[in-house]
């Protein structure tokens, strides 16, 4: 009888600590329409009182059982499971975040690299998946979308093979988007190339730094070459040098090469990215700028009925994310299986969520309407 006892006391405690956990991982949801982002705090488990009239065995079992349940919440919530209540998956906030989008127009931005295909070894077979191909096609029937990436304008084109969507390579320094003269949201006049025809016409803030890069081009070539698995790539704009290849040992000397480099081009600022160094121009132009400028283009900078979605992965992509929470509308949405900071509100794991979450928008579009 007191094995039974200690058993049924035992399975109470542990439902009890179970039902904590639960509302420990919880996710606060809100019955506002607004599409403003609303904190979120992490809730911790209350203390379970021990009967003072149960036996010192059981009392004993109980509070070894909480510490264990405790120690266990604290460890959940301390890796990517605390990062997630921060910023919810989009998933499995997606009803909600439709819901507010009900009535409003949506902008689609996506990066390319880490978003759209997977982060590989070699740059050059980073490739889209047909069914990813296909899927963003079908949203960008729906929406207004852009692809804006690291890469050349006419590499990451030559990767997409889509033509009713609009590009900008190199962090947004070589935009194709549709010609009229525009204003910044900052009310900033922007200049930009007016053919006649009316038709895209390339906008490249940084073209007076081409025969620059050229030079960077050239002799980065020149001084890597030694080093085993280093990758020189010519992004337009920006000269990426791609070490995912390359051995640890050789990190410090790859990086001394690179900055002596810079050294010589005071003009250019060196970032860093996924197992990739850039080199760019210093000018006051990103993903951000993009965005604005995409936004400037379609005639919707002024506008409050639209929602800018923007998914990527990198670093660059923060300066997107900060834009669009500037805004106060929208959804800013990194990619990432790990955590780590960022102004995104939302999440997805990887490129097989991005798809799931494009599907379902282009499934949600089609019922809508």
């Amino acid at each position: 009888m007191n094995y039974i006892f200690l058993l049924l006391v035992t399975f109470k405690i542990i439902k009890r600590k179970l039902m904590q956990l639960k509302e420990i991982m919880g996710f606060q949801t809100s019955q506002s329409h607004s599409t403003k982002w609303i904190p979120q705090p992490i809730f911790k488990a209350k203390d379970v009182p021990i009967d003072v009239h149960e036996n010192s065995l059981i009392q004993r079992t109980t509070l070894n059982l909480i510490d264990h349940s405790q120690a266990n919440s604290n460890y959940i919530l301390s890796g990517y499971d605390s990062w997630m209540v921060r910023h919810p998956s989009a998933l499995n906030s997606f009803e909600r975040l439709m819901k507010n989008a009900t009535g409003k127009r949506i902008i689609l931005f996506l990066d390319y690299d880490g978003t759209l295909s997977p982060i590989v070894n070699d740059p050059d077979r980073a490739f889209m998946s047909e069914e990813m191909r296909a899927t963003v096609h079908e949203v960008a029937s729906y929406f207004p979308t852009a692809i804006i990436s690291g890469r050349s304008r006419d590499k990451v084109q030559d990767f997409v093979k889509l033509n009713n969507l609009y590009y900008a390579g190199s962090h947004g320094m070589d935009i194709m988007a549709p010609s009229m003269p525009i204003t910044s949201s900052a009310g900033e006049h922007i200049e930009i190339a007016i053919n006649k025809s009316c038709t895209e016409v390339p906008f490249q803030p940084a073209k007076k730094y081409l025969p620059a890069i050229r030079e960077i081009l050239r002799i980065l070539r020149d001084e890597v070459e030694e080093i085993k698995g280093a990758m020189v790539e010519d992004n337009g704009f920006c000269v990426s040098v791609h070490f995912r290849q390359v051995q640890e040992k050789d990190y410090g000397l790859l990086e001394e090469k690179v900055k002596s480099v810079l050294e010589k081009h005071p003009q250019f600022c060196l970032t860093e990215g996924k197992k990739v160094m850039e080199i760019r121009p210093s000018i006051k132009w990103n993903k951000g700028n993009a965005v604005e400028y995409f936004l400037a283009t379609l005639g919707l900078s002024s506008c409050n009925d639209i929602l800018p979605v923007y998914i990527g992965d990198d670093r660059t992509d923060e300066d997107a994310f900060k834009v669009i929470q500037s805004r106060e509308q929208g959804y800013p949405i990194i990619v990432s299986s790990v955590p780590r900071e960022t102004k995104a509100l939302y999440s997805l794991r990887d490129p097989s969520e991005v798809l799931i979450f494009l599907s379902r928008l282009a499934k949600w579009r089609k019922t809508a309407y």
